[in-house]
This record gives structure tokens, sequence and C-alpha cells, in this order.
């Protein structure tokens, strides 16, 4: 049943959103890891966030929503023996970080889930735990779930490009500490979504965990250290506070994010920053971050560092002014659907002319019309193409329920910009 979104504008909202979906999971591994009790509030209760929370209270971790905050009762990096396969749904940060750390277990652990996750490519680290001393194995032999590892890290050296996913990298990052040898990591290549492994370390920080880094290249992390338990709040997601930083672009109106500041280490915090340069105003306050419409120009833009907003700023894009060149996304291909493919089809569908490029998007802003947007079981898809429906009549959102697997309650929301 598709859903019909009527028109507003121009919206006005002051919003506080659900916590930031990066800092729910990594906050999550981090408390488990730990020796004792931490209080994670703000967290995001949504589908990939209570995966990770199912896969770790199954490894041994006490874990206790009470509402939107979490009490996780760490078991301080031993995990127990769990027979039964680990499933993890559609959740592509679910799957790399527990196959990570699963090898700090004992015996045998088999991670799946479903088809589209089955197909997710995990190749790079499965070779990178290899290295490390850990025996993995891919039951199809194509690098992707379903995927056996077998506990008993030791830790030592490993080499990954970095260019598929950043993820890769926090899921050795967290393990590192607990590895007897450590964990140094040498990048090959451009590391892709830095900003997320910048979340990562953070946390590490934060959960008393030391380490060297030289920039984007090299990671060393001593083993023989031990996670401190920790109370933390996690701020509001900016990747679901761009939706209505774009409502406010689109129409002409004006959204402030009250949760959520300029110096946030999330990536997708810089979203405002690209509406910027497309015509919109910002102001950055102890309030929060708001934006201004203004009219709207095409711009070319490198989102390597906010690939989930692809689909954000396409949107957007549709009602500027000239043409809008998106890069650095080559990656988004193995996300929840294929976004790119996803994106440019149904832009199509409004009227816009959108092409993919080897690494990204092209779209030529114009009057985009009403249509049925499939959203390919893909939460981005179907948050982005509501937006349009404020501006556009005749937007309806097929398979609307998808949000759950990043903001369950995003409708709810949203008719708050009425």
């Amino acid at each position: 049943m598709g859903k019909a979104i009527q028109p507003q504008q121009p919206v006005h909202a002051v919003l506080s959103l659900p916590g930031s979906k990066s800092y729910t999971h990594r906050t999550l591994v981090a408390a488990a890891l730990a020796a004792g009790e931490s209080l994670l509030s703000n967290a995001l209760k949504a589908e990939d966030t209570e995966l990770t929370a199912q896969a770790l209270a199954k490894l041994g971790a006490g874990i206790d929503w009470q509402g939107t905050n979490i009490r996780v009762r760490g078991a301080g990096g031993k995990w127990r023996a769990v027979a039964e396969p680990i499933y993890l749904g559609n959740s592509g940060t679910s799957l790399r970080f527990l196959t990570a750390l699963v090898a700090l277990g004992q015996g045998a652990y088999r991670l799946t889930g479903t088809a589209r996750l089955c197909q997710r490519p995990l190749g790079e680290l499965l070779q990178a735990l290899t290295q490390l001393g850990v025996q993995v194995a891919a039951e199809r032999g194509d690098g992707c779930p379903p995927v056996t590892i077998q506990g008993g890290l030791q830790g030592g050296r490993a080499r990954l490009s970095g260019a598929v996913s950043s993820q890769y990298v926090s899921a050795l990052l967290f393990i590192g500490p607990l590895a007897p040898a450590g964990v140094e990591i040498e990048i090959t290549d451009k590391l892709v979504s830095r900003p997320y492994v910048d979340l990562t370390l953070g946390v590490l920080e934060d959960f008393g965990i030391s380490y060297y880094r030289e920039g984007y290249r090299f990671f060393q992390v001593p083993g023989g250290q031990g996670y401190q338990p920790a109370d933390y709040a996690i701020e509001a997601d900016a990747s679901s506070a761009s939706y209505f930083w774009a409502a406010a672009a689109i129409t002409g109106g004006r959204v402030t994010i009250a949760n959520l500041s300029g110096d946030s280490c999330q990536g997708d915090a810089a979203f405002p920053g690209v509406l910027e340069q497309m015509g919109c105003t910002l102001e950055s306050a102890a309030d929060g971050l708001t934006v201004q419409g203004g009219r709207l120009r095409g711009i070319t833009a490198d989102l390597a560092a906010m690939p989930d907003l692809v689909p954000t700023l396409a949107v957007v894009a549709a009602f500027a002014k000239g043409e809008t060149v998106i890069t650095g996304v080559a990656h988004l291909r193995h996300k929840e659907s294929d976004r790119l493919a996803a994106v440019a089809t149904e832009l199509r569908k409004m009227g816009i002319a959108a092409r993919e490029t080897a690494d990204g998007l092209i779209i030529t802003g114009g009057t985009p019309q009403g249509a049925a947007i499939d959203t390919y079981q893909d939460h981005r898809i179907a948050m982005s193409f509501a937006v349009a429906g404020l501006k556009v009549p005749g937007i309806i959102i097929n398979d609307p329920g998808c949000v759950a697997k990043s903001f369950p309650n995003f409708w709810e929301y949203f008719e708050k910009l009425y």
C-alpha cells in the first residue's frame, strides 16, 4: 500500500530527532565489550540497531532497552559459544561489525541475513581477518554471507584497500584492543566514508581505549587493553536530519534540528553546508542547526564522506536550476539497494533527467511531476523522495514501512512539517 504525500509549502519546524544510528551501533558494541554496566541515552531503537543488540545479547552481553535508553552489562570481551546462526536481517553495519567481533569468541559462529544482505560484499574484511590469524569461510565462495568465523583472534597487521566500506576498518578497530598482539591496519587505497572511522575512534576513546593513527593510511591499536563502562548521551542522527533540512530547501521554508550542533563528528552533519552552496542560508546556534530555503542552483559535490545523503541531495537537485554532479560514491551500488540506479530510475519517473556515472549521478533540475515511487526495500529512498512530495502533488511512496530500518517513527516526524 502506497503512502500519498500532501504538498505543504513552505515548511516551518523545530524538531528534536531520535539518536544517531551510527553512534547507537558503536556504543552498543563498546559497552558490550566493556567489563561492567554502561547507560546509553537517546539511543535509536530501529531494526538495524535492534539486530546488533540481539546479536550482542546472544554472545553474552546484558541488553535492557528502557524506552530510548539502553542499559548494557558488558561481557568484558569474552563471548559465549553460540550454536545457532546469528541472523542480522538486512543490516550491513551489524554484519560487518559482528563478523569481526565474533573472532574474540570461542568455537565457530555462523552469520547470515536476508537475501539482499547475502549479496553484500565482505571479502575484504574476511581477508583482513585471515591476516590476523582468524579462520573464516564464505559458504558460497563469493565473499558474501553466510559466513563462518572461528574464534581465537591473535592479532597482527592487516592490509585492506578501504575503497568498498569504512565499516571494515571500524570492525577491526573494535577488536584490536582485545587481540593479544593488538592490531595494525594499513589502508592501501582511498578510504571511503572517512567520518565514520572518526566516529568509531571517538567511541573507542570514550570507552577508555588508546590508539595511534597516521591520517587515514595507518591505524595501530595496542593489545591487552580493556573497554571501560561509560554513560553516553547519543546526539541526533544527522542522516535522519537531512530529510528535514531538504524539506526547508525544496519548499523555501525553515527547519531547525534542535539536538544537533555544527561541531558534530557525524559526517552527515556537513549536509547543510552542501545546501548552502545550492542557495540556502544556514544558522548554527546553541539551539541547533537551521536551514532556510533559497533559490536553488545546481552544484558539483563529492559525497564520499556522506554517501548516505546521495538520495537526499539528488531529490533537492531535481528542484535546482542547472546541473548537479554527484561524485565519489561508486560503492553505493552495494547498499540496501543499488542506490545510484534506484535514484536515477525514480527521478526519471518524475520527469527529471538523471543518469548514472562510474562513481555517481548527473541530475538536471527541472519541474518534477507526481509519480508512484518504488523504494527497493531501501529506507533512504523512501524518506528522500517523500520530501519531493512536499512540493509536488501526486507523489506516492510505495512500501512506506521500509523506513523502520533506521527511523521507525519517520512518518510521525514528517507529519510535524504540516
